[in-house]
């Protein structure tokens, strides 16, 4: 696999969101692969077993204790008269169709100096992984649960086959499936010739769930046994259709990794003077910037089905630019996928009554301010309070009287775990606090991923003195061994993954993560939000026990400061 050219600084300097761009980068991490074509011929090397779908037979490869059946299509693809449309059925094929290689993975913001487009928009495949040998039909209650994985990137990058989940479904028993789903302009746009159309991107995710439950059966999962988890901006996706009425039945658990409802950054918090960040934009918002883009485009200005047709005729690489691509990658609400803002819907008690695990990694800025720190060093007291001020405003002393460079290595540490605690581990706690409020008896885990050693992402910028720590991301690995890191896990890490590994696919089986062999992941429960209820995850003896993440992460102070 070949690692992502990081971001150079005049590019840095150079886009809205700067830290974006790599962080949709490094989910890029497998060489995209052509799609695989119905009935294409397969090696006697490729041995692999025969599934009938519900739209025909697919092919997969066993790799010996488990078996993939890669690229089969969800939904036909969204090109042409179907670009901004709501995912239609994918077609029936005749013979068997070869699913022993991934599909390309859905159009990517460009990297810096491209020349091409990155990915394909004919993309809406997703990849199953089962233990093997095939599994035989089995009464209901031994069917194995189904984890579906929804990845990160920004909204913006990455693709479900760069996640193998062999670990997942071995050691787990469980069917796992990875998903692609529209990115950027093509999964995001709006346009008042759309009127309140559902964001195409968490709308393929939704017929990737309805696939799940068709299909689960015929690769021996549970299609009543489903557990949505995913990661970053898969994260909050899980929150959306949390909170989504077109997501009513589809999934029976949620796993939520570094996101929440409640995820924002502040101004300033990906570079100086960079606005502040909310997941999630209101229609109209969207709408204006989609009319915008048209007119750029050259399209007629007056919304009706011209101006549609002018859209959708445009090219593939005319739209895949950067600038159109970043300002297409927060999801609208004000639709019938998702009719309020996630947030709201949260505290008003409009969420799916299904378990929940929800937790951060304890450096997840140090990814972020990592990435940025060639561009915007802050190497003195003066440069971190110059953007305590930029963040906060008449806030900034009170910030900073609770996070004093002094009390941390370097500035720019002390700047990272201002933004952490802002940014996630406070909004992820008080999200939890909203769920078990609105739902007091419903099953509910948080966690947090601490190991100070954590092997590196590769890709990210060395910066001296600014170790990554268990930054955004770096828990990952643990899970998937696909992605690719400078250095393999240690021993230790290993059993740490092991546990993770369990703790997970328990949680799917049942809906609580705990077996009689690993320490006790204590819930979450209403009558006492700040106890040390919070599992901590990390390697060596103590590494897993409960810890007081919201005394740990200031959380009474940042549950006091408006946002």
């Amino acid at each position: 696999m070949t690692a992502p050219r990081p971001c150079r600084r005049a590019w840095i300097r150079g886009v809205l969101f700067p830290v974006l761009c790599a962080v949709a980068l490094l989910t890029a991490t497998a060489v995209p692969a052509t799609a695989a074509q119905p009935g294409a011929p397969h090696s006697a090397r490729q041995s692999g077993t025969v599934v009938r779908t519900d739209h025909g037979l697919v092919r997969g490869v066993s790799h010996g204790p488990y078996t993939t059946f890669d690229g089969i299509p969800y939904a036909a693809p969204p090109t042409g008269p179907l670009r901004w449309r709501a995912p239609a059925p994918a077609a029936t094929w005749h013979g068997v169709r070869d699913a022993t290689t991934a599909a390309q993975r859905c159009v990517q913001m460009p990297t810096p100096g491209a020349g091409a487009v990155l990915g394909s928009e004919d993309c809406l495949y997703l990849n199953v992984t089962v233990p093997t040998p095939k599994p035989k039909p089995k009464p209901t209650a031994q069917k194995r649960p189904v984890l579906v994985w929804m990845h990160g990137g920004a909204f913006l990058g990455g693709s479900g086959s760069d996640y193998s989940a062999e670990q997942l479904a071995v050691r787990g028993d469980t069917v796992v499936v990875t998903v692609n789903y529209r990115l950027g302009i093509f999964g995001y746009f709006g346009h008042p010739g759309l009127g309140s159309a559902p964001p195409f991107g968490l709308a393929d995710q939704q017929a990737a769930l309805r696939w799940v439950r068709a299909n689960a059966e015929r690769f021996g999962g549970d299609p009543r046994s489903v557990t949505l988890f995913g990661e970053s901006a898969g994260a909050l996706s899980i929150c959306a259709h949390l909170t989504s009425p077109t997501a009513v039945g589809l999934f029976q658990r949620a796993v939520l990794q570094s996101g929440s409802c409640l995820t924002s950054f502040p101004r300033g918090a990906l570079g100086p003077g960079t606005p502040a960040y909310e997941p999630f934009a209101p229609q109209a918002d969207v709408q204006t910037a989609g009319a915008a883009a048209a007119r750029q485009l050259g399209c007629p200005a007056d919304g009706g089905d011209e101006v549609l047709a002018c859209l959708r005729g445009q090219s593939t690489d005319r739209l895949a630019t950067a600038q159109l691509m970043q300002s297409f990658n927060r999801p609208a609400f004000g639709n019938a996928l998702l009719p309020v803002a996630p947030d709201q819907a949260l505290a008003s008690g409009r969420f799916h009554r299904v378990p929940v695990i929800l937790g951060t990694n304890q450096d997840e800025m140090r990814m972020f301010v990592g990435l940025s720190l060639a561009a915007f060093p802050i190497r003195t007291e003066s440069d971190y309070r110059a953007r305590l001020v930029d963040a906060f405003g008449p806030a900034a002393p009170a910030v900073e009287a609770q996070y004093p460079a002094a009390h941390h290595p370097t500035p720019a540490l002390a700047w990272a775990a201002v933004l952490t605690d802002r940014s996630f581990s406070c909004t992820t706690l008080a999200a939890g606090r909203a769920i078990a409020a609105r739902a007091p008896g419903l099953p509910l885990y948080g966690y947090e991923f601490s190991d100070p050693d954590a092997p590196v992402l590769s890709g990210l910028p060395a910066n001296p003195g600014f170790p990554y720590g268990a930054a955004h991301g770096f828990e990952m690995p643990f899970l998937f061994s696909s992605l690719p890191t400078e250095r393999p896990l240690t021993d230790a890490q290993r059993a740490l993954s092991d546990r993770m590994v369990g703790y997970w696919t328990n949680f799917a089986r049942t809906g609580n993560p705990n077996t009689s062999d690993a320490p006790l992941w204590p819930a979450l429960h209403p009558s006492s939000p700040l106890a040390g209820s919070v599992q901590s995850l990390a390697p060596g003896p103590g590494g897993i026990r409960p810890v007081d993440a919201h005394s740990a992460h200031h959380c009474s102070f940042w549950d006091r400061l408006p946002r």
